[in-house]
């Protein structure tokens, strides 16, 4: 009987989940600052962009200033500040080309487990091929889950009582039907947040008419779609010193603008008023739908780029009604109140699903940690999970502001352990009984709905959950590598177990 011969197993110094706005960054750090590393990004879906790619939805667009949004080492050049989801695509397309780093991503490779190995100091992973239904072994030294938080596969309904009854056609913005031909129809969507208010003012082209329901306001705000001041400094400065100068711009008044509404929230409260009533008929109930009742940024702030959401509303080609749903009907749905609506089409942008680490089951010398009791580190790192970190941006700013930093770090610390012959380090709480709280102070409905699965963080800085990009700079940019909650182990402390292990604080 012949021996089938196994084939030998791939190793990687660093692999990367995820093909999105993450992992192409890491990626480009990695090249950049350690470029005798080799790495791999691996990519379940057919396409990179994540987030991008797989919303299909009209109008999708990003919801922070694409001068933030975008990476640091590479311009943003469309005059568009508020950019839709083609032209972030056409970025990120540009931006793998550019520095080759297509060449290192793989499509349809999904990772189902890793398991890290102490004695070997290496992760091995399991990996199916979604094209050819093939399991695949590989191994790296560092895990890097670029994987973001969102479940791709699935978007968050709610029960709807009595949905089963409408004869119309039912659509979650995650599954947006190619060429959904809406021309002439009654449009309900179902929402409040960033979704919702992108799409009624986009359906509205081709809709008969454009009802947003909402069960409760969210805060919504007038931006511009072009960014003046970033314009003139294009026409006054060279590219790069303009858009350096436009960035730092932008997280100022951002920053600004997350500050007042924290420390005087009934004051922005007032404001954002003000600009809505501003914006919409005379006359119109702007506390009815416009008035949340938490305090501004709570939860993420809806930009709507040139307030193209009070337009459609002004004009009548939009409108919006705030109530609870009672019941689906054959043709729409009752409401509380007793008002009954009608559609052709409804549309359920209620919300996401979470995802831990793109769903990947971690193991540690066999053992399956439950991540709901482990803590970040850097809001990089996860205490006890050697050789491992994940990619989390701001939720009270821009994602990716947040992404480079942390790939800065993260490339400083695999330096850092290469000078002093470190092959594993792990975050090591320095008191088991540490007060802990949720990973994000966050309002949002998907947020809420997962906050227990997920991760935990401290009272305080390293183990915080920084949203502060400011102090993020000093953090991870500018402050040491090395600190006393970090264990490293060289090879040799592996191998043998007569020598200890390494927790110091030194500068880096």
């Amino acid at each position: 009987m012949s021996v089938q011969q196994q084939p030998s197993t791939e190793h990687i110094d660093v692999l990367i989940i995820g093909a999105g706005i993450s992992g192409i960054g890491a990626a480009y750090y990695l090249q950049r600052d350690l470029p005798g590393k080799s790495y791999v990004i691996l990519e379940g879906r057919e396409a990179l962009g994540g987030t991008w790619d797989l919303f299909r939805y009209p109008g999708i667009r990003s919801d922070s200033d694409l001068y933030t949004f975008g990476y640091e080492f590479k311009p943003w050049l469309n005059p568009k500040a508020i950019a839709s989801a083609d032209s972030i695509l056409e970025y990120l397309h540009e931006t793998v080309a550019e520095y080759a780093i297509d060449q290192h991503i793989r499509f349809q490779h999904r990772v189902r487990s890793a398991a890290w190995s102490s004695a070997e100091a290496r992760w091995t992973l399991e990996v199916e091929r979604l094209d050819t239904g093939e399991c695949q072994r590989m191994t790296c030294n560092w895990l890097f889950s670029a994987a973001g938080y969102y479940r791709y596969d699935a978007g968050f309904t709610p029960h709807f009582e009595g949905v089963e009854q409408f004869q119309g056609q039912l659509i979650h913005p995650q599954h947006w039907p190619e060429n959904l031909d809406y021309r002439g129809k009654r449009v309900l969507v179902i929402g409040s947040g960033a979704t919702a208010v992108t799409l009624v003012p986009a359906l509205t082209d081709k809709a008969a008419h454009v009802t947003m329901l909402q069960r409760t306001p969210s805060y919504v705000l007038n931006v511009p779609a072009e960014d003046p001041i970033a314009r003139l400094l294009r026409r006054l400065l060279p590219t790069e010193r303009a858009y350096a100068l436009t960035r730092r711009k932008n997280v100022l008044i951002s920053r600004g603008i997350w500050l007042l509404c924290q420390k005087y929230p009934n004051v922005a409260r007032r404001l954002i008023r003000h600009f809505n009533k501003k914006a919409l008929p005379e006359g119109y109930p702007v506390d009815e739908h416009f008035n949340p009742p938490y305090n501004p940024w709570e939860q993420r702030l809806c930009a709507v780029p040139d307030g193209d959401l009070f337009k459609a509303i002004s004009d009548g080609s939009a409108s919006i009604v705030t109530d609870h749903i009672r019941t689906f009907t054959a043709k729409g749905v009752s409401l509380r109140s007793g008002r009954e609506l009608e559609a052709d089409i409804i549309v359920t942008a209620t919300g996401l699903n979470l995802q831990l680490f793109g769903g990947v089951q971690l193991s540690v010398d066999g053992q399956v940690p439950d991540l709901s009791h482990k803590v970040a580190f850097k809001g990089m790192m996860l205490d006890g999970i050697p050789n491992f970190a994940f990619s989390v941006g701001y939720t009270n700013s821009s994602w990716t502001l947040k992404v480079g930093l942390l790939c800065e770090h993260f490339c400083r610390l695999l330096a850092y352990m290469d000078q002093h012959g470190y092959s594993s380090c792990s975050a090591q709480l320095p008191a088991a009984d540490m007060p802990t709280r949720p990973l994000l102070d966050f309002g949002a409905g998907y947020v809420q709905r997962a906050i227990n699965s997920l991760p935990r963080q401290g009272p305080g800085a390293p183990w915080l959950m920084s949203m502060n990009y400011l102090e993020d700079v000093r953090l991870m940019r500018e402050g040491p590598v090395a600190d006393a909650n970090l264990q490293f182990t060289t090879a040799a402390q592996q191998t043998g177990q007569s020598l200890p292990t390494t927790r110091l604080a030194v500068p880096a």
